[in-house]
């Protein structure tokens, strides 16, 4: 319940909060509260993927590709991600979430996001997502290229050169896999 009212509270204030670019890094602050710590009294490691929900929700507003998503029947689900973590987030604690688009391939988007204390990076996670269609499938990247304000990804360089393997390692099979039967 907790993270369906910050949630609620993150969509709200988007509303109110500067416009972006779907191409600009986006930054959104938080506070640790008591409800993120886990046993060691440091915010939990699953707190920081539910709070990278929220970042990317206020980067899809505040661009304006929110309700054009809303509008079309299309929503964003994570295919994977991952995350390194360099220092603890501690009861009361600011900290941001930066937020940016890297780019994207044949048939995700990919995304960088920083868990940043006074210039700090305290933890990094990469993104790797698609839209889907509420009438069902996968919205292809050439139609998320035509909404308003996407086009081509830019050639800054943003995008790592690992993330294709990434990508490619951590894609489950198509098919159905036998449960307990091959770990492989």
């Amino acid at each position: 319940m907790h993270f369906f009212f910050r949630t609620l509270l993150g969509m709200l204030s988007a509303r109110f909060r500067s416009p972006l670019g779907i191409w600009d890094v986006g930054s959104r602050p938080f506070r640790v509260l008591p409800t993120d710590l886990d046993v060691l009294r440091h915010m939990n490691n699953g707190v920081y993927f539910s709070l990278l929900d929220i970042a990317r929700l206020d980067l899809l507003t505040r661009s304006g590709l929110w309700p054009e998503l809303q509008r079309r029947g299309w929503y964003p689900v994570v295919v994977a991600e991952t995350m390194s973590f360099r220092r603890s987030l501690e009861l009361g604690q600011r900290f941001e979430i930066e937020t940016r688009m890297l780019g994207f391939d044949e048939r995700s988007l990919y995304v960088e996001q920083r868990f940043v204390v006074k210039g700090e990076v305290y933890a990094r996670a990469f993104i790797r997502a698609r839209l889907l269609k509420r009438s069902g499938g996968i919205v292809t990247v050439p139609e998320v290229m035509e909404l308003p304000g996407v086009g081509a990804a830019p050639s800054d360089g943003r995008m790592p050169s690992w993330i294709a393997g990434w990508a490619a390692g951590t894609q489950l099979p198509s098919t159905k896999v036998p449960a307990r039967s091959d770990w492989s």
